[in-house]
């Protein structure tokens, strides 16, 4: 075989393959590479394209001399063939990913980078290299800022250039501080292993170096600890790698992103202490979501709501829409709006658009009148183009704030105004809205899905999904125009009576400023009486949730020395009237924090009710005509014994005027504090 390739009759022969195979080279290489895209393997694309431009170069030159002629009867297809390699060059570079970067040294390469993304690492190992950045660059420091249930410590980075260590030096150099958050749902790993490898590159290799610049980044690599740590392949049969994963929720059971308002863990509290330490500019949680089979490999979200301030919303269209989602697209990712489908046998019925209450992270933070972003990677990916898409986001996010810190910082500077200029006076026509719902309107959605089709299963009788692998286009509507559903108007001030400690400590923990009484304050007041109280038929996050309706009721109220008045002209405003008005998705009431209000505490015996009644039905004529009609009309009512007794004891004077009546109070007139 080398004796043929050496003679000029072999070599001519495989140097004219050569040259053809270089007009065709420019096209399939670019080609290849943007299918590669999509299947996140273009490294292994561009390499084996590399090696054949350099096949096709040798042979021309070999030709050239083989000939005797001069080298620059070579130029023209050896012209082609750099070019094509230009060409290649230039697109793979404007797809180049975290996993194109050059070379790590080995011991900074991150333990998904080390097991080819086939892993993730524990806990024990998160903290040896979040520790070992600190060491090793003055741009990180590694701190804990709160310990798990089961008394873990809970780690953050804290990455900027120039020392600007604290909130106060950030603030004073105005740069922007973005907190991350990644493994809330400790099976969902993604968000902790980009972002080591982000902080790499940006303070060890230097490969992403300037993006700290006008930022201070907070990195929380694991949220849920204690979940973290209970490691399984099979935790999450939805979910492709990696080999082993942590559980959901706390050790305690406690989904941490149900947690934001009611704040029943240690872990959401100590989360709200740094919040309020450091005000941040900007919010990103880490995800993998579940659902249907597309061709994506991240998606993302945030709230669009009118709850959202005008001016944080603007920010986030022109910022994530406009130019973040699209540049990691553009490096190698298939980037969609978040997507939940109404039914994922049939992807044509459309998408419903998710709207997260204050109860999960990024509904929380527009209360705190700041952007709160989702990335939400696809689970049925493999880890690799999981991890590499969110690095990607984050990379991108972290750079348009670099260069333009000063509009996101303005734009939660405007909702806190607003916000505190709003609450300053008491209009009943300003309404502020608590809850939301999809209208029918709808936008077409171009989704990129892959084929699939239905059958009947033997199994579970129902019609199954199957997916396959090609790709599909549709055109589908997708549902994302929010009406409100609930709306308020704002008070002046709220009043909490001292004994519901457990309402007021869980304000404090929110940041809402507040102010003791030294003596038994009566107040002219708004407040709520509770109907057609109805309870769920088993827990949730470990709460049980009653429904009801509420009636207005206003009355002069007494509350005791050392209970809390809340103005709301304060920037916590929001987060006040999402906690203190009933009819809110996550208000105390709905939580399950006054469920004792519900309770019937006295009981009149039934012989005792017996005297009673009549004694009304002699010296009442219109509480007989109303008794009558009840009988004639209401056929269950009429055959129930007990329902007939209670008519009688609900309107005697006997009965317990504060059940189902809410303690907390609306104050709409100014009163001296």
């Amino acid at each position: 075989m080398a004796s043929a390739l050496s003679s000029p009759p072999g070599l001519r022969a495989l140097c004219t393959f050569a040259v053809r195979a270089a007009v065709l080279s420019t096209r399939g290489v670019v080609q290849s590479v943007v299918r590669a895209k999509k299947n996140s393997d273009a490294e292994r694309v561009v390499s084996s394209g590399l090696l054949s431009l350099g096949a096709q170069v040798s042979c021309l030159l070999v030709r050239g001399r083989e000939r005797g002629a001069d080298k620059m009867s070579a130029l023209p297809a050896l012209s082609l063939s750099f070019g094509s390699l230009l060409l290649l060059l230039f697109v793979y570079g404007n797809t180049m990913s975290q996993n194109q970067s050059p070379a790590v040294p080995a011991k900074w390469l991150t333990y998904a980078e080390k097991t080819d993304y086939r892993k993730t690492p524990r806990y024990a190992e998160t903290i040896d290299y979040s520790k070992r950045l600190d060491q090793a660059s003055s741009l990180i420091k590694f701190q804990s800022f709160g310990k798990s249930g089961e008394g873990r410590e809970l780690p953050l980075l804290i990455a900027t250039e120039g020392e600007t260590f604290t909130p106060e030096a950030a603030r004073q150099t105005s740069k922007a501080v973005i907190l991350i958050q990644a493994c809330i749902h400790a099976g969902e790993p993604d968000g902790k292993d980009a972002g080591l490898a982000l902080l790499r590159d940006i303070a060890i290799t230097k490969t992403r170096a300037g993006l700290l610049k006008n930022l201070v980044v907070l990195f929380i690599p694991i949220y849920n600890t204690d979940g973290h740590e209970r490691v399984s392949p099979y935790n999450r049969i939805n979910q492709n790698g990696p080999a082993e994963m942590g559980w959901r929720t706390t050790s305690s059971y406690q989904n941490l992103n149900r947690d934001y308002m009611k704040a029943d863990t240690p872990e959401t509290r100590a989360w709200l202490s740094l919040w309020n330490h450091w005000k941040p500019d900007l919010f990103i949680d880490c995800h993998v979501t579940d659902g249907a089979d597309y061709r994506y490999n991240i998606t993302y979200q945030h709230e669009h709501h009118a709850g959202v301030a005008e001016s944080v919303l603007a920010w986030e269209k022109k910022v994530i829409d406009q130019r973040v989602a699209p540049a990691t697209e553009a490096a190698g990712n298939t980037v969609s709006w978040y997507l939940e489908f109404i039914d994922n046998r049939d992807l044509t019925k459309g998408i419903r658009d998710f709207n997260g209450s204050p109860r999960f992270s990024t509904g929380y933070t527009p209360t705190r009148n700041r952007p709160g972003i989702l990335i939400e990677t696809h689970m049925l990916k493999p880890y690799r183009p999981r991890v590499i898409g969110t690095y990607d986001f984050l990379r991108f996010t972290l750079a348009e704030v670099s260069q333009d810190p000063a509009s996101l910082i303005a734009a939660g500077r405007a909702a806190d105004e607003k916000t505190v200029a709003d609450s300053g006076t008491y209009d009943p026509a300003r309404r502020y809205p608590l809850d939301f719902e999809l209208s029918d309107k709808t936008t077409p959605y171009n989704l990129r899905a892959v084929e699939y089709h239905t059958e009947k299963s033997d199994i579970s009788s129902a019609e199954r999904v199957i997916f396959g692998s090609q790709p599909l286009d549709l055109t589908v509507p997708l549902y994302n125009d929010f009406r409100v559903k609930t709306a308020v108007a704002p008070p002046l001030y709220y009043t909490v009576p001292v004994q519901w400690k457990d309402v007021i400590e869980v304000l404090t923990q929110h940041g809402v400023t507040m102010q003791r009484t030294k003596e038994a304050r009566t107040f002219d007041i708004e407040s709520y009486r509770f109907t057609d109280v109805k309870w769920a038929s088993g827990p949730f996050e470990g709460r049980l949730m009653p429904e009801f309706k509420v009636e207005v009721v206003h009355e002069r109220r007494s509350f005791p020395a050392g209970s809390v008045i809340i103005p709301l002209a304060q920037q916590a405003a929001k987060v006040a009237m999402n906690l203190l008005e009933p009819q809110a998705p996550d208000s105390f009431v709905r939580w399950g924090f006054f469920n004792a209000t519900f309770e019937q505490k006295e009981y009149g015996e039934d012989y005792v009710v017996e005297k009673l009644a009549r004694e009304m039905l002699a010296n009442d004529p219109k509480l007989r005509e109303e008794y009558e009609k009840l009988l004639a009309s209401d056929a269950a009512f009429a055959s129930n014994p007990h329902a007939r007794l209670e008519f009688f004891y609900r309107r005697s004077p006997y009965w317990d005027q504060q059940m189902n009546l809410y303690p907390v109070g609306r104050i709409i007139t100014p009163i001296k504090p």
